[in-house]
């Protein structure tokens, strides 16, 4: 049998390593510092922009559908619906959020139906779009950048060109917003990215725009809290102007003030959105569950954070894998020299 000086046997690196992976572990945990809770919510910025839905304002037209698909170069979608004489799908009817539909009107009924805004015998009518989440979960997911959040407006977008198809951000909103086209040969992720290719033309969002009560506002988030602040001072019933379009622009509707729950859906939700919701009926009733004022993000980046901090977690594990293959081949009798020996004696 011959061996070199620089030959290093199995046993010998497996010895090597595990009193490598002890040091570094034990290095590395004395710098380790002790993470008792989450980061804070990131802050939204100053000018940053969003829309302002208010139920109780919503006629259910639905006007802003189209007006998202035409403004967005989205296609129809072909859902069946329920009529007499009617057996093939041609209106242009989404039910839902999708790879070919940015914005939504959904409704809730009760009973008769009769009185919007109540609970019982009622109806009311909700929007369904992106958030715009002021520490959004997927731009945090996301491992490739292309989910962005602007620093100026604070607009969640997204770029098919950095896109991996991962779909980490699809798992990690809490409002399932992001949805990914699974019917196309070039399979991408769709959602409302709040029009920003018309703001440099001097527009906005197309559903505000199109919206003929000003029930989807857009404008400074700011702005639409001043407004949300105006409307909830006033008597439930009584006459108002309300801004239409964009605040600001002078645009108005003459309606009746609703009788608010009281509650702002988006101002604390996870850490805050720059969409939010006035309503007359408990959001519960509006697919808008009720979430904590810490963002995901910063509980999911203060662990992770903590767990690959120095590089502790990889460490440890490469030292638990070859704690494992050494106690196995001590457990099968098995002598790596040994047999490297006899192989190396036999040629």
């Amino acid at each position: 049998m011959t061996t070199r000086p620089t030959d290093l046997s199995r046993r010998g690196f497996l010895g090597l390593a595990g009193k490598g992976v002890a040091v570094a572990a034990a290095t590395t945990a004395v710098h380790l510092p002790i993470v008792a809770e989450a980061r804070p919510n990131r802050t939204m910025p100053e000018e940053a922009l969003g829309l302002l839905f208010d139920g109780t304002l919503c006629i259910g037209c639905r006007a802003c559908i189209p007006a998202c698909k035409e403004a967005n170069g989205m296609p129809p979608e072909r859902t069946p619906l329920v009529a007499e004489g009617h057996t093939e799908a041609v209106w242009d009817a989404p039910l839902d959020i999708s790879g070919k539909t940015l914005n939504v009107i959904k409704a809730y009924r009760d009973g008769s139906g009769t009185n919007k805004d109540t609970v019982k015998d009622g109806f009311a009518f909700t929007k369904k779009s992106c958030m715009h989440c002021v520490d959004a979960s997927c731009v945090s997911a996301c491992p490739v950048s292309a989910m962005t959040k602007d620093p100026v407006t604070g607009i969640v977008s997204y770029s098919v060109d950095a896109c991996i198809g991962c779909r980490y951000c699809v798992a990690a909103c809490p409002f399932g917003v992001p949805r990914f086209t699974f019917d196309s040969a070039t399979p991408k992720i769709s959602k409302c990215q709040l029009c920003k290719h018309r703001l440099a033309d001097g527009k906005y969002s197309a559903c505000a725009e199109v919206c003929p009560t000003g029930a989807t506002l857009f404008g400074k988030v700011k702005d639409l809290k001043a407004e949300i602040a105006r409307r909830r001072a006033l008597a439930p019933g009584s006459d108002t102007t309300f801004p239409r379009g964009r605040i600001g622009d002078g645009e108005t509707y003459v309606g009746k003030v609703g009788k608010y729950v009281d509650h702002v859906y988006g101002e604390r939700e996870i850490g805050g959105t720059q969409v939010l919701h006035l309503s007359g009926v408990p959001f519960e009733l509006l697919d808008k569950p009720p979430l904590p004022d810490v963002a995901p993000a910063a509980v999911s980046e203060t662990i992770q954070h903590g767990v690959y901090y120095g590089l502790i977690s990889p460490v440890v594990f490469l030292g638990i894998l070859v704690a494992a293959a050494r106690r196995n081949m001590v457990a099968a009798g098995k002598d790596p020299d040994a047999a490297r020996a006899e192989g190396v004696d036999k040629k």
